[in-house]
C-alpha cells in the first residue's frame, strides 16, 4: 500500500486545517492507521490512531479536544481535522498504516510498517 498525505500549510494560531491520508494499491479498510508528527529538532511523536472501521480511536493528550480523526473507507481516505491550532503543533505530519484483522488502534511507531511522505503544518503565533 502507498500513502499520500496532504492538506498541510501555513495557518495562524487558533486556526484550522484538515489533513488527508489517501491509500493506493490496497483497500484502506484492512488497516489500522496512525498520525504522527515531527517538529523541527525533535523526535517523531504519536498524535492519533484509528482502528479499521473507525470504532476505536486514541489521541495524545496534547491534541485531545482539538483534533478529530475520521475515516471514509469507501474513499480510501483518513482525515485529521485540526482545530484551535497552536504554534507547538508546527511539524511534519505523517500517516502510517498496519494491516490487522482486529479492531485496534495502535499508538507505537514500531507497530506500523507503511508510512506516507509527510505534510508540513506551520502555525504562526
Amino acid at each position: 500500500v502507498q500513502l499520500q498525505a496532504s492538506g498541510g500549510g501555513l495557518v495562524q494560531s487558533g486556526g484550522s486545517l484538515r489533513l488527508s491520508c489517501e491509500a493506493y494499491g490496497r483497500p484502506l479498510s484492512i488497516y489500522a492507521l496512525g498520525w504522527f508528527r515531527q517538529a523541527p529538532g525533535k523526535e517523531r511523536e504519536f498524535v492519533v490512531a484509528i482502528s479499521r472501521s473507525g470504532g476505536s480511536t486514541v489521541y495524545s493528550d496534547s491534541v485531545k479536544g482539538r483534533f478529530t480523526v475520521s475515516r471514509d473507507n469507501a474513499k480510501n481516505t483518513v482525515y485529521l481535522q485540526m482545530n484551535n491550532l497552536k504554534p507547538e503543533d508546527t511539524a511534519v505530519y505523517y500517516c502510517a498504516v498496519q494491516y490487522t484483522d482486529r479492531e485496534v488502534a495502535y499508538t507505537l511507531q514500531r507497530q506500523y510498517n507503511s508510512w506516507g511522505q509527510g505534510t508540513l503544518v506551520t502555525v504562526s503565533s
